[in-house]
């Protein structure tokens, strides 16, 4: 059976890699390169124009990729965004989630990945670089308050925050049971339900689900 087709849009203000980057792309049977743009203005009237399933933006291109992200995502929240940039560097990383990016990868991604994030962002789901997720969870982790709960919130218990931040430091379930004084069964219980309310499969994405809802709250500098 044939995949649905991935329609995308390519922003990046150095030709070469705009057109090695369609061609790496178009390799997936499923993936089309409906336009490629030099700026964060062409991309986002392509957007409006051609309506794709995903918008591929570097972060350093004229009128700046963050800023068309959360441009696409306030209008047209239905597309899926990837920052792919070469910026390896914390704060780009959390201003793209909270702008609304699907995923965030440096330029020396592999295609395999590159592809999972396209498809991942098609559909709503975050993807992040290996090499990056780490500091998104210890983000999460430094955080230390939460957001009065409102309709949008997926009702997380103040204990099931807790686990989701000692989940952002790199502890294990032994580590997460020892340190809230709960058994591994337990521990393990809390993530599951954790899982299933942010609607993720995974730790990392658990993580980047209470970045981008505001679940727990960034340090100022971040802002």
């Amino acid at each position: 059976m044939a995949m649905p087709e991935v329609r995308i849009i390519i922003a990046d203000d150095h030709t070469l890699f705009r057109q090695g980057l369609k061609q790496v792309l178009e390799l997936e049977k499923d993936f089309r390169v409906v336009a490629e743009v030099g700026s964060g203005e062409e991309a986002f009237a392509q957007c409006q124009a051609l309506s794709p399933d995903v918008a591929v933006l570097d972060v350093s291109m004229p009128d700046g990729g963050l800023e068309t992200c959360a441009r696409i995502k306030q209008s047209m929240p239905r597309i899926g965004v990837v920052i792919l940039t070469m910026h390896e560097d914390q704060e780009y990383l959390m201003r793209a989630l909270k702008y609304g990016a699907n995923s965030y990868l440096v330029k020396d991604v592999d295609s395999a990945n590159l592809a999972e994030a396209i498809r991942a962002a098609k559909d709503g789901r975050p993807y992040l670089h290996p090499k990056l997720a780490g500091l998104a969870l210890m983000q999460v982790a430094r955080g230390q308050e939460t957001r009065t709960r409102s309709a949008g919130d997926p009702g997380l218990t103040e204990r099931e925050l807790e686990v989701l931040r000692l989940v952002g430091q790199g502890a294990s379930n032994r580590d997460i049971a020892a340190s809230l004084f709960i058994s591994e069964k337990t521990a393990k219980n809390h993530l599951t339900h954790i899982f299933e309310k942010l609607g993720v499969s995974d730790r990392t994405q658990a993580a980047l689900y209470a970045v981008r809802a505001g679940l727990v709250k960034l340090d100022k500098h971040q802002d």
